[in-house]
């Protein structure tokens, strides 16, 4: 299991040059830490090196974490490859890197119960995301209907009108139109507790609640009991279609204030979507602070998207920081799989 690790600011080597930052120590440096850090492709402090995430195999029910390579570096899947040769594997746990231990396992039922027997989610297969990150082979994370992962009493997460950060690297070209497709601050009793009773990251086609430019996806805002790119539910012109094969999503919040940021990232900058006032009722919010990746806060699984990393802040990042984490994320060169 990983260790707890303190949380290391940007500082000077000895040769005068700043020492490398992965996304994490990045966010350290603006007073925004990373109170969850999740991702199967690589590590996101430059010194983390225990395990990213756990692998079962079908053969023998026999489990094994997958650790970075190096210390801040990519997901060791040649060891994953040895251990799952000759059956199939899935993705048991996704180790919260930032030492809280807010670790996502299988979601368990709520609003809405999973197809497994005792109404849990259930798990991704290990190998359903292969992709390059600098040319060397990863795995993400591919949801399908049905799949979901859920940390319920998450620590340092915000709570009530607290603010907050989050960022993920999905697939822009896997999605449904579905409920939901989301990562991010969501209710503790997995069922829908009301306005504002969540805060996360949605992906996806879904126009239940509104819409965005065009035919989307689109990246909106779970905020429960509606999905939001703007103040307004209905239609939100400025947020628009995604067209990005691996892009990066960004939603932040604060007392009667948010926003949603995106870009290519693979290659582009970031693009604020919107920024302004909460939507009508959703201020103040009333966050619970249990962590979901897949699925709606009441645990709806119907949706599905494939997950490459992610984090969760303390306090309200700065545009400038966020700015400087998508630079180390197009630096890390996600790509295709041959």
């Amino acid at each position: 299991m990983p260790q707890y690790r303190s949380i290391l600011a940007l500082g000077l080597a000895t040769t005068g040059s700043l020492v490398a930052a992965a996304p994490c120590d990045i966010y350290a440096t603006g007073d925004t830490p990373c109170i969850a850090a999740h991702s199967t492709t690589r590590a996101l402090y430059d010194d983390y090196s225990d395990a990213l995430y756990q692998v079962s195999r079908s053969s023998d029910s026999t489990t094994t974490d997958i650790s970075p390579v190096k210390a801040g570096g990519i997901a060791n899947a040649a060891a994953q490859d040895s251990f799952c040769a000759n059956t199939d594997c899935e993705i048991t746990t996704i180790y919260d890197q930032s030492g809280k231990k807010n670790h996502l396992t299988r979601a368990p039922p709520g609003g809405f119960k999973g197809p497994a027997d005792d109404g849990y989610d259930t798990l991704a297969n290990a190998t359903g995301a292969p992709i390059t990150l600098n040319g060397q082979k990863v795995y993400g994370v591919k949801i399908e209907a049905g799949m979901g992962y859920r940390k319920n009493g998450a620590v340092g997460t915000a709570t009530g009108n607290d603010p907050e950060g989050m960022y993920a690297v999905i697939d822009g070209t896997d999605f449904n139109d579905q409920c939901c497709f989301d990562y991010g601050n969501a209710e503790t009793s997995n069922t829908d507790t009301g306005a504002g009773h969540m805060e996360a990251i949605y992906f996806g086609t879904n126009t239940a609640w509104g819409k965005g430019a065009g035919d989307g996806p689109w990246l909106m805002g779970d905020l429960e009991d509606g999905l939001f790119g703007g103040k307004d539910a209905k239609y939100s012109p400025e947020d628009p279609s995604i067209t990005s094969r691996f892009f990066t999503a960004i939603l932040k919040g604060e007392p009667n204030h948010w926003a949603l940021r995106g870009g290519d990232a693979a290659t582009g900058d970031l693009s604020t979507y919107f920024d302004g006032e909460r939507p009508d009722g959703y201020n103040p919010m009333h966050n619970e602070g249990s962590i979901i990746l897949g699925i709606g806060g009441d645990n709806s699984p119907n949706a599905q998207g494939t997950f490459y990393e992610g984090v969760m802040t303390s306090g309200f990042p700065s545009d400038d920081i966020e700015n400087k984490v998508q630079a180390d994320i197009v630096a890390a060169k996600y790509a295709t799989s041959d």
